[in-house]
């Protein structure tokens, strides 16, 4: 018993138990389907070519995502288990930094659980951390960014940027985020911050011909890959072939939709619903508690802006086709807002409501989250795994 609540006092107790009750829910449905879904067609096949040696560049891509799966393949095999294996890996780590990131902003132990729970169960980052997609892979870079910011190493943050972006091209929007915070907030060391932050663009333009060569056998010059990759992306536009699930990003909020990777078992790309229909509420929350001061909404505000809001001029400016996935990296700014909001109301009906109505809201918070939970469950393999595991312990 002392042993237990040992455990249980442990600083990350609540942070272990969401990781790996996420890595119990991941690995338990790694292999379904046993084929290649959405844009694993892609990805598992550059994959494939890199193991065997004969690798090509993808034309609007960084090579470390696709040389992240190669690994997982040359470590468990040309499986599901082998395409998947990392990204499930950098899923959870991109949970772990999110909770750090959110007691570097001064949240509390409960916010910062709410806060992670909201993050590690909710579909469209729960989903993207499950199949071979370059997505989670440069969100986690992004993630230890942040992170690395705000505890001042500046430098490494610089890195974990440069890592973002070698995974896909929109990593680099974690650096407008760390850039606009320490103008508003800091301003400290300034010449190493701002060596900081070039040290991400200058890594990225002197690495990425070296994981180019891991592909190709032959570095690449770098200036032109860039401008082969921003052209190659420039030209994916609503006026080219049509595609059924492409959508504006205006649509990702005010009129959501479903985008599905995998129909059985039921793969689907779409924002929970818990936390979709509670974006505007969240964000005019945080704007009110960063006109009062509070780090936590600032931050989730910079992060909303840089990661999302540059979408809408894009698409209207270059009419780039967009889907429903390129809200991924924005979720976690949503979970933040939303964690400390329902820890500041769980602390109001604790201590300035009626006993009553106090305990009436607590009850609806909770609910709130189970339900939240639930819907995970609903939208994804999972509850078909559990149904069809409880199935078989019955017939034997």
């Amino acid at each position: 018993m002392r042993a237990w609540r040992s455990v249980r006092r442990w600083e990350y107790f609540g942070l272990a138990l969401i990781v790996v009750a996420g890595l119990a829910m991941h690995f338990s449905i790694i292999n379904e389907p046993q084929d290649v879904m959405t844009d694993e067609v892609y990805y598992v096949n550059d994959a494939r070519g890199i193991v065997d040696g004969t690798g090509e560049l993808r034309a609007e891509h960084p090579p470390l995502g696709q040389l992240l799966i190669a690994a997982g393949i040359a470590l468990f095999g040309d499986t599901t288990f082998g395409w998947r294996f990392f990204s499930v890996i950098f899923g959870a780590a991109g949970i772990v930094f999110f909770y750090l990131i959110c007691g570097k902003l001064g949240m509390s132990r409960r916010a910062s659980h709410i806060a992670t729970f909201l993050l590690a169960f909710e579909n469209l980052t729960f989903v993207q951390a499950s199949i071979a997609m370059l997505d989670v892979f440069s969100v986690t870079f992004m993630l230890a960014a942040f992170w690395l910011y705000l505890r001042k190493s500046y430098a490494l943050s610089g890195v974990a940027i440069c890592l973002a972006t070698l995974a896909k091209l929109t990593g680099g929007l974690a650096l407008p985020v760390i850039a606009a915070h320490w103008l508003l907030t800091r301003r400290d060391r300034r010449a190493y911050f701002g060596l900081s932050m070039v040290l991400a663009p200058a890594l990225f333009f002197t690495t990425m011909p070296f994981f180019d060569a891991i592909i190709t056998g032959y570095p690449v010059d770098p200036i032109g890959r860039v401008k082969q990759l921003l052209g190659v992306s420039a030209s994916i536009t609503f006026n080219g072939p049509p595609h059924p699930f492409a959508s504006r990003p205006w649509e990702w909020i005010l009129r959501p939709d479903v985008m599905p990777y995998y129909w059985d078992p039921q793969y689907v790309a779409v924002i929970s619903f818990s936390i979709g229909v509670l974006i505007i509420p969240v964000l005019i929350h945080m704007v009110w508690v960063t006109r009062q001061g509070n780090t936590v909404g600032l931050f989730c505000l910079l992060w909303f802006a840089s990661t999302y809001l540059v979408w809408i001029p894009l698409s209207l400016i270059t009419d780039r086709m967009s889907y429903v996935f390129y809200f991924y990296p924005t979720v976690g700014a949503i979970c933040l807002g939303l964690g400390w909001a329902l820890s500041w109301l769980m602390d109001i009906a604790r201590t300035s409501m009626a006993v009553r109505r106090g305990r009436a809201v607590l009850a609806v918070c909770w609910t709130y989250l189970v339900f939240h939970a639930v819907l995970l469950i609903l939208l994804t393999p999972v509850f078909n795994f559990w149904v069809s595991f409880e199935m078989g312990a019955i017939k034997e």
